[in-house]
């Protein structure tokens, strides 16, 4: 089932309205009320983008008035009346009012939106129609960052965190990648293998080399790529981990951008699938208690299907692939068919769970050994389970998928010996906001699961280690 992409957290809040866009100022006319600070300010980001600027002003700032005596600029003299700016107006790509007057700022902002010409009223998102957002410069590249007018000051924070992080030869990168466009495109004229190609120039050393400004190493590595056999698809198994994006492997969220289509299970965010490129085809295909989207049988079908017609898949599983995921099944099914495939181990539920909720999984006091079970019955309702190792005091025991057995859990391990005030603690929706601990006993915690009404996705923690929680302040 191909899931359309829609918003994470619907919010009807102002800051949702603005829409990203870049527009073109080169040559471009640019009304810019205001001749002091303010305007200085906007006046020096709007001649950096090549716009031809008229600034309406009765005075002056120094230098605005330097760029007016160095023909960069063009000076209206007087006040930003209505009939001024109804003359003005017209023919403006872009209104700045950047007065030190908040009145006069929405003035403008009320006539220029009468007149359908996009405005800023700076630091003042509720009349304009536009905000300028905090931008880094890289050559032709820019990337900017914008929190909606609601917090200018993170926005600028943000930056300068991407600041460090943009190396200084990216702008010589998209320069060479412009000048090979037309060379990629005759030899590869489908999209999809266009894509395919600048990805892996990216991925390789190609994108360094480039960024160093050698075009002659580049194009070696570039009509290496050109020349080499069209590759077929491919699966990627990824680990998406235990809900929070910020556990995300590097490695996972290189691939989620790469994917063509992505096959996901219930239990991911909708945060999570935010991160995944925005032209790739959502699948839906995750499992829930006695409901299944896809028999396993057709998501490996489904899988193989798409990699033999070409497409790299992303398989994207909560926590990690191997612990309770089903990857050995869908691995052995992808060998079988001779498809190529990666692995991407993520945090498991029990990792990022036990660490969010202060509980440790091993302690040398208590706890020498860590073992996971799954708390699904089979179909008959019986828990097929080791209960005589799961009754091993000097051990911590973690079950997945175990609340609605959570009394047969209970019974079947005070049965097999352990003592009805031995630990327990349930971890609902862990790393993720809304996470809730419940610590109790094995003679009280279904109860209190029961009262809290907990459900999925929660794991159980069984041990001694409960009783070392540690609650950060």
């Amino acid at each position: 089932m191909t899931a359309p992409r829609s918003p994470s957290s619907p919010d009807s809040s102002p800051e949702t309205g603005w829409f990203p866009i870049s527009i073109r100022l080169s040559g471009a006319r640019v009304l810019l009320v205001g001749g002091g600070e303010i305007a200085l300010n906007k006046g020096r980001l709007l001649l950096d983008h090549g716009a031809r600027i008229d600034v309406l002003a009765e005075q002056l700032h120094p230098v605005v008035q330097g760029w007016v005596e160095a023909g960069l600029v063009h000076h209206i003299g007087g006040r930003a009346d209505e009939h001024t700016l109804r003359t003005c107006l017209p023919g403006c790509r872009l209104v700045y009012a950047a007065t030190d007057s908040r009145d006069t700022n929405r003035q403008v902002a009320a006539i220029a939106d009468e007149l359908n010409i996009p405005v800023c009223a700076v630091d003042d998102p509720q009349p304009s129609s536009f905000i300028t957002p905090a931008q880094v410069r890289r050559g032709g590249v820019r990337v900017a960052v914008s929190t909606g007018g609601a917090a200018p000051v993170l926005a600028r924070h943000m930056r300068e965190q991407i600041e460090t992080l943009l190396p200084e030869g990216t702008g010589r990168l998209a320069a060479y990648m412009q000048s090979r466009r037309a060379l990629v495109s005759g030899r590869y004229p489908e999209v999809q293998d266009r894509k395919r190609i600048w990805e892996d120039f990216l991925d390789g050393p190609g994108a360094e080399v480039a960024r160093s400004g050698d075009e002659s190493r580049a194009d070696a590595y570039l009509q290496a790529l050109l020349d080499a056999p069209r590759k077929t698809g491919e699966v990627w198994l990824v680990g998406a981990g235990p809900g929070d994006p910020d556990l995300l492997t590097l490695k996972a969220l290189r691939l989620m951008q790469n994917a063509d289509s992505v096959l996901y299970d219930n239990l991911l965010s909708p945060a999570l699938l935010d991160m995944v490129r925005r032209d790739a085809e959502l699948v839906f295909v995750g499992k829930q208690r006695d409901r299944h989207a896809l028999p396993q049988d057709e998501i490996n079908r489904e899988m193989i299907r798409r990699a033999q017609a070409g497409e790299r898949v992303l398989r994207l599983k909560g926590g990690d692939p191997f612990i309770f995921g089903r990857g050995g099944e869908e691995i052995e099914a992808l060998v079988e068919a001779g498809v190529a495939f990666r692995l991407v181990p993520g945090i498991s539920a029990a990792n990022g769970c036990a660490a969010c909720s202060g509980i440790p999984l091993t302690h040398r006091d208590c706890a020498q050994a860590c073992l996971f079970v799954t708390g699904h019955a089979k179909a008959d309702g019986v828990l097929d389970l080791p209960w005589d190792d799961m009754a091993d005091r000097r051990q911590t025991v973690v079950i997945y998928m175990g609340i609605s057995t959570l009394p047969q859990l209970a019974a079947g391990l005070m049965g097999k010996g352990l003592p009805a005030d031995w630990p327990v603690a349930i971890v609902e929706r862990g790393t993720q906001p809304g996470q809730r601990v419940f610590t109790g006993t094995l003679e009280t915690i279904a109860g209190q699961a029961a009262e809290a009404q907990v459900k999925s996705p929660a794991l159980v923690i069984v041990g001694k280690v409960v009783r070392h929680r540690v609650i950060s302040p």
